[in-house]
């Protein structure tokens, strides 16, 4: 019986991480924004 119990909570566990990702609950990361490269590197260094 015991097993049987696993078995279906290990059904229920893979179909709601599935619904999870296709409801899209981890979206892909956010693009990298380019760096300004008219602001001097050493600005923020020294306060």
């Amino acid at each position: 019986m015991q097993r049987i119990l696993l078995v279906l909570l290990g059904v229920v566990v893979l179909v709601m991480a599935g619904g999870f990702v296709s409801m899209g609950a981890f979206p892909p990361p956010a693009p990298v924004q380019p760096v300004h490269k008219d602001v001097p590197s050493d600005r923020f260094a020294h306060p």
